[in-house]
C-alpha cells in the first residue's frame, strides 16, 4: 500500500522521529524533491522545528499529568487538587513534651506567657521548647503549679499585618517553611488605637460559617509555606482596612528534638526564680510536612469520609492525620475483638469501641501520654456512642532455617558468599513484605527470592519458628498471656512429650536461687511445663504451668513468681523468648500483630549440589557446666523433605 508522503504524521513525540517525519514530508514536496537535507542549512532548521515541537509535546504532556492528582507530580499541583477536595495538608510539626512546673513562692497568683522558653540539649546542640498560649494558676500552698503543661519545640514566633485593600497582592503568610500551624493562633486587633483583639478559629466544618463567624482559612502556598485568609463578609467575617491580623505560631526543627526528657527552666517566670520541672513525658510527635505521596493517598479517603470517622479506613485516615509519626495503622471494630489490659488483644467481641494500633515511625511503642491524646483527637471525628481505644502493636519474630543448594560450576562465589547473598535476599524481603500490620509472611514468594538470587541457586529448604518476647514482672506472682494468632503444629496428643514439645524457651529463674535456671516447654497434649536441667536431665518443677492452645495459637502463663531473667543470646537481657513451632509455613498476622524476620537468630547454609542436603530448624539447647547452666538459641537439622512442622 502506497504511503502518501504529502501528509505529515503527528503520531510521534520522540525527537528524532519528529526529525524524520519532516523529512518525509519535504521530499514528499515537489519543491525538495532532490534537495539535501543532511549537509545543507535545512537540517540545522528541522533541527529547529523538532525540537520546538519536542518541547511543545513534552509540555503539554506535564500539564496534563498536573491536571489529576493521581499522576501530579509538582507538590503544588497535588496541594491545589487537595484543596478541590477539601483536604488540608498536614505543616511540619513540632515535638511536643509534657510537664509540671512548680513556681516557689508564696504569691497568690502567676502568669506564665505565650512564648515561655524551656532548654535542652541534644548532642551538643541546644534546643527550646515554649508555651503557646498565656496560662495563669493560683497558689495552693507554697506553690504554684502549671501541671501537664504542654510545650513545642521550636521558636515562637509573632508575625502582624495591617490590612490595606489597596495592596492587591497582600497576604498573610507563614514565611517559614518548617511553620507548625498546628499551634497558630490567629487574632484580628481593631486598629493601631484599639487594642481589643478578637481570636478566630480554623474552619473546620460547613455548620461554622455564617456572615459574623470569627473563622480563618489556611492553605499551603508556594515553597512549603502557609497562608492565613478570611472571609468576604457573606460566607463568614471578613477582616477591613486598619485591622491588624496578628499570627502567633511555633518554627521548629521537627524532628531534631524527639525523644528528649530532660529540661531547665528560663532564669524567671512572672518575677519567680525557683523553678520546678517535672517531666510527665518526653517530647514526641516531630515530623516533617506531609509528602506528595501522603497527600495523594488520604486526599481522596478525607474526601470520602467527609470529616466523619465512620469505617475503618476513616479512623486510618484520622490516625495518620493526627499523629505524623505514624508509619502503619491498624484498625478494628469490638466486633472483630477486643482489648483488656490484663489479657492483652483477643478475638473476644467488645461492642461499641473500635481499637486502634499504631506503629511509629520511631519503632517505639506509644506513651500512654499519646495514646490518651491521640483518643482525645479523635473524638470530634466519632460517630455515636463509638469510642476509640488505642493499643500497641505486637510482634511477632519469625526464625529461619535457611539450606541453599547451588551449583559450583556456574558461579566464582564461595558457600559464605552465595550467604551473604542470600542474607541480603532475606533483609530485602523483611523491609518490603513484613514489618507492617495485615503484611503476611508467604513461604513461596521467600522460597521464589532466594532461588533468584543466584543463577547457581538449584533449589533452597526454609523452615519456620515463630518467636515472643515478654517482660516478667520480677518478684511479682503475675500471668502472661502470650497469643500468636497462628496454629501451632500438634499431629496428635502427646507429640514429643518426652522431647519438650515443640514450646521452647529462654532461662529464668524462680525465688531467691539464682544458680538453678529454669525453662519452658509443654506436653503436646496442651499442658505448659517448667523445668530444669539436672545431670543433663529435664527436671520437671511445674507439669501444669499454663495451657497450650494449639487451634487458637495461644499460651497462657499461670501466675509465677519469676525472680530473674538469663541472657538471652549471650546477652544480659530484661526479657524471656519463647518459641513455638507453626501448623503452617505461611504465617498470617492479626489485628494489631507485626511479623518480622529475626536475622539475628535465622541460619543459612550454602552447600553444594551433590552434598547431604538437610534443613534446619530453631531450637533452644541447654547445658550445664558444674553449678552453671547456660541457654543458647541454635538449629536443629532435618531432612531435605522436611518441613518447620518435622521439628
Amino acid at each position: 500500500m502506497a504511503v502518501n508522503d504529502k501528509k505529515l504524521k503527528v503520531t510521534e513525540l520522540d525527537f528524532d522521529d519528529i526529525k524524520d517525519n519532516l523529512k518525509t514530508f519535504l521530499k514528499g514536496q515537489n519543491q525538495f524533491k532532490d534537495y539535501d537535507f543532511e549537509g545543507s542549512g535545512m537540517n540545522i532548521l528541522l533541527d529547529t522545528l523538532a525540537y520546538n515541537t519536542h518541547y511543545l509535546a513534552f509540555n503539554a504532556n506535564m500539564v496534563a499529568n498536573e491536571m489529576f492528582l493521581d499522576s501530579s507530580s509538582l507538590r503544588s499541583s497535588a496541594v491545589s487538587h487537595a484543596k478541590s477536595l477539601g483536604y488540608e495538608v498536614s505543616s511540619a510539626r513540632a515535638p511536643i513534651a509534657i510537664i509540671n512546673v512548680s513556681l516557689n513562692t508564696a504569691t497568690t497568683l502567676k502568669t506564665m506567657p505565650a512564648g515561655t522558653a524551656f532548654t535542652t540539649t541534644i548532642d551538643g546542640t541546644s534546643y527550646q521548647f515554649v508555651t503557646v498560649n498565656d496560662l495563669t494558676a493560683t497558689n495552693n500552698g507554697s506553690t504554684i503549679g502549671f501541671n501537664n503543661l504542654i510545650i513545642y519545640e521550636g521558636t515562637f514566633i509573632t508575625a502582624k499585618y495591617l490590612v490595606d485593600s489597596t495592596e492587591v497582592d497582600q497576604r498573610f503568610l507563614l514565611t517559614n517553611p518548617r511553620s507548625d500551624t498546628s499551634t497558630l493562633t490567629v487574632k484580628v486587633q481593631t486598629s493601631s488605637t484599639d487594642t481589643l483583639t478578637t481570636t478566630y478559629t480554623r474552619v473546620t466544618d460547613i455548620s461554622q460559617l455564617s456572615p459574623s463567624a470569627n473563622v480563618y482559612y489556611l492553605q499551603e502556598v508556594e515553597n512549603g509555606k502557609f497562608q492565613v485568609y478570611f472571609g468576604d463578609g457573606i460566607i463568614s467575617r471578613a477582616v477591613s482596612d486598619g485591622n491588624i491580623v496578628q499570627l502567633q505560631y511555633v518554627v521548629t526543627n521537627k524532628t531534631a528534638a524527639n525523644g528528649v526528657s530532660s529540661f531547665s527552666s528560663p532564669s524567671s517566670i512572672d518575677g519567680v526564680t525557683n523553678i520546678t520541672i517535672t517531666t510527665i513525658a518526653a517530647a514526641y510527635g516531630g515530623a516533617e510536612s506531609e509528602s506528595i505521596q501522603s497527600i495523594k493517598l488520604n486526599a481522596p479517603l478525607d474526601y470520602a469520609s467527609q470529616g466523619r470517622a465512620v469505617t475503618t479506613k476513616d479512623y486510618e485516615l484520622f490516625t495518620r492525620k493526627l499523629y505524623p509519626n505514624t508509619q502503619s495503622v491498624s484498625v478494628w471494630g469490638g466486633e472483630d475483638g477486643s482489648y483488656n489490659s490484663a489479657t492483652g488483644v483477643s478475638s473476644t467481641p467488645e461492642y461499641g469501641k473500635v481499637f486502634i494500633s499504631v506503629k511509629s515511625t520511631t519503632g517505639v511503642d506509644l506513651t500512654s501520654a499519646q495514646k490518651t491524646s491521640l483518643e482525645t483527637a479523635l473524638i470530634p471525628y466519632k460517630v455515636a456512642s463509638i469510642t476509640p481505644v488505642v493499643v500497641d502493636a505486637e510482634t511477632t519474630s519469625l526464625i529461619l532455617g535457611i539450606t541453599v543448594i547451588y551449583n559450583s560450576s556456574k558461579t566464582t562465589y564461595s558457600s559464605g558468599q552465595i550467604s551473604s547473598l542470600v542474607s541480603n535476599t532475606i533483609i530485602n524481603y523483611n523491609a518490603s513484605d513484613l514489618q507492617t500490620f495485615n503484611a503476611p509472611f508467604r513461604h513461596s514468594k521467600l522460597l521464589g527470592l532466594i532461588d533468584g538470587t543466584d543463577t547457581s541457586i538449584l533449589n533452597s529448604i526454609v523452615t519456620v519458628t515463630m518467636s515472643k518476647l515478654f517482660t516478667p514482672r520480677l518478684s511479682s506472682s503475675t500471668n502472661y498471656r502470650l497469643n500468636f494468632n497462628n496454629k501451632f503444629y500438634n499431629p496428635h496428643s502427646g507429640h514429643r512429650a518426652s522431647a519438650g514439645g515443640i514450646i521452647a524457651s529462654t532461662g529464668f529463674y524462680l525465688g531467691s536461687v539464682t544458680t538453678t535456671e529454669y525453662f519452658f516447654d509443654d506436653d503436646g497434649s496442651g499442658n505448659l511445663r517448667i523445668y530444669s536441667i539436672v545431670s543433663g536431665t529435664r527436671n520437671y518443677s511445674d507439669s501444669k504451668a499454663g495451657t497450650v492452645d494449639y487451634i487458637n495459637g495461644l499460651i497462657l502463663i499461670n501466675a509465677v513468681t519469676i525472680t530473674g531473667v538469663a541472657n538471652v543470646d549471650g546477652i544480659n537481657s530484661s526479657q524471656i523468648r519463647v518459641t513455638t513451632l507453626p501448623n503452617s509455613n505461611d504465617i498470617t498476622p492479626v489485628r494489631n500483630q507485626i511479623l518480622e524476620i529475626d536475622t539475628g537468630n535465622s541460619i543459612i547454609t550454602s552447600n553444594i549440589d551433590g552434598t547431604t542436603s538437610t534443613g534446619v530448624g530453631y531450637s533452644t539447647t541447654t547445658t550445664v557446666s558444674g553449678t552453671a547452666t547456660t541457654t543458647t538459641t541454635s538449629v536443629a537439622s532435618v531432612s531435605s523433605t522436611a518441613s518447620s512442622s518435622a521439628y
